[in-house]
């Protein structure tokens, strides 16, 4: 077993280098990735079966495997990057390295599992339509799903995270934060995890451009309120989006970042 799946399996949690492009595992790149049938699909991890027991997984875990080899993903709780070699149906991931979020019990449990999966050493893929099976040599499976992108327009984008480029914080219990754009209408309504919020909104060259937020005005417990006074700060100016598959980052002019995910 070689040391770089020790440091996934002891939760080593270093900084994520996938991001606007950096290449991970030091900047060496992996070959074979290709025109694989599992390259380029943003895979949804559907469950984890390791010695006879399978896990469902949490809603935000997910593997891309890009035409470049590089790794993107979730675990459960925290993001991931790595590289990734594929030489028929053998996939082997480079160093595994990751972000350092705290998360409830339930997500964190399942991300421990999967780091022991990929612990196991090279695993054999199969794909079969929309569903794909990583197979480690001692028989544990990761079952994948194909997603399909999200639209900016029209979904739920529940609110999971805030924080900035280097540290982001999951939300409190009970803030419920979502945000909806509406294409037809010009504008933005949502929550903000205590109270409701619409605004008019501009979407321009990967810029969101808010109005003043109107809000309604319930007083909820001070987390909560925090988590409003944060979300609020973003309108009344413009945000840089990214939009990736199911996950969107909102970026203020002070450096605040928002991250939210398509809610079915």
């Amino acid at each position: 077993m070689d040391k770089q799946r020790l440091t996934l399996t002891a939760l080593t949690l270093l900084p994520l280098a996938v991001a606007c492009g950096t290449q991970p595992g030091g900047g060496s790149s992996s070959v074979g990735a290709g025109s694989s049938p599992v390259t380029g699909v943003h895979w949804a991890v559907d469950s984890l079966t390791v010695d006879g027991r399978t896990r469902q997984a949490p809603e935000s875990a997910y593997l891309r495997i890009g035409e470049d080899g590089r790794v993107s993903g979730n675990a459960g709780c925290n993001s991931f990057g790595s590289t990734a070699t594929l030489k028929g149906d053998r996939v082997d991931f480079g160093e595994i390295q990751m972000t350092d979020m705290g998360c409830p019990k339930a997500p964190m449990t399942f991300e421990e599992s999967l780091s022991r999966a990929f612990a196991g050493g090279a695993f054999t893929s199969k794909v079969n339509g929309d569903e794909l099976t990583l197979t480690t040599e001692d028989g544990d499976r990761v079952n994948l799903v194909k997603e399909q992108d999200a639209p900016l327009y029209g979904t739920k984008w529940k609110v999971t995270a805030l924080g900035d480029a280097d540290v982001a914080q999951s939300l409190p219990a009970g803030a419920k934060a979502y945000l909806v754009l509406d294409k037809k209408q010009g504008t933005i309504r949502g929550s903000l995890g205590c109270n409701h919020v619409s605004a008019q909104a501009t979407v321009r060259d990967g810029n969101v451009t808010l109005g003043t937020a109107r809000t309604t005005r319930m007083m909820c417990d001070r987390s909560l309120m925090d988590t409003e006074k944060t979300l609020l700060s973003l309108f009344g100016g413009t945000v840089r989006y990214e939009l990736d598959h199911r996950t969107l980052t909102l970026t203020s002019a002070n450096g605040t970042v928002v991250s939210a995910v398509a809610d079915e």
